[in-house]
């Protein structure tokens, strides 16, 4: 069984198979965000990619969110394997 999304207080990563499912992921959440009077801060957001075959940019509100190779999330450090 794999996660879909891992969310805990204001902290969310968001995991998809796709650059398209990361796009409509992205797109989705920062227009619920909106819906409830929430930001989408985009110098906090950031994308790690692995094993993928296309590169074009995840955009937030027309802006390429910044790539990374490692992330940390509730204390961990989060890298290509895990």
């Amino acid at each position: 069984m794999r996660p879909d999304d891992l969310n805990f207080a204001e902290d969310l990563a968001l995991l998809s198979r796709t650059q398209k499912q990361m796009q409509a992921k992205t797109t989705s959440v920062s227009e619920a965000y909106l819906l409830v009077g929430l930001n989408t801060h985009k110098g906090q957001n950031k994308i790690l990619e692995y094993n993928t075959e296309n590169s074009d940019p995840i955009l937030l509100d027309g802006e390429a969110l910044e790539d990374v190779v490692t992330f940390t999330y509730l204390f961990s450090i989060i890298d290509e394997q895990g």
